[in-house]
């Protein structure tokens, strides 16, 4: 065997673990693992049917996907103020005691930290889920560039603005 063959055999194995390595989640929990992003589904998800292949791309080239157990904490509302989009499964935002499910068909299916107005919350998968994380410095070049998702966000803005609203209003 040559003294190549060993070492090749390392960095495949090392190449392997990389790809399948969890990464921590808002509360420092190892419950994520990148994931790959395929057009052909996401051209199916609620959130970015209304774009053209290469708004897309263009999306897939500036967000990252992660597959999320059950339980784990995708965002705090003292976490940066970027856009989480669930693509698939579910989660629920909790304030206190206070429970609020949704779906990758509802208004909730969306969820930027900068929403919560001050209040402690966090975005929690009730199940297996696929998660997009969209940074706000490339929500906001897509939004210039004419992306359609202002109805979508919109109905978030509305869902949320009440859901807060509601919740300010009951301390």
């Amino acid at each position: 065997m040559t003294p190549f063959k060993p070492l090749a055999l390392l960095l495949g194995l090392a190449l392997g673990a990389c790809q399948g390595a969890t990464a921590l989640d808002a509360d420092g929990k190892k419950t994520m693992t990148p994931s790959t992003t395929y057009l052909h589904l996401l051209r199916h998800t609620p959130f970015f049917t209304a774009l053209s292949t290469h708004q897309l791309r263009w999306v897939i080239e500036h967000s990252a996907e992660w597959r999320a157990e059950a339980g784990a904490v995708i965002a705090r509302s003292t976490s940066a103020p970027d856009y989480w989009v669930l693509l698939d499964g579910g989660w629920e935002l909790v304030c206190g005691e206070r429970h609020y499910p949704s779906g990758h068909g509802a208004p909730g299916k969306w969820f930027n930290p900068a929403l919560a107005k001050g209040q402690d919350c966090a975005l929690i998968t009730t199940t297996g889920s696929y998660v997009m994380r969209i940074l706000a410095s490339d929500m906001n070049a897509m939004l210039a560039s004419g992306f359609a998702f202002e109805g979508q966000l919109q109905a978030g803005r509305d869902f949320y603005t009440l859901l807060f609203d509601t919740a300010l209003e009951g301390r």
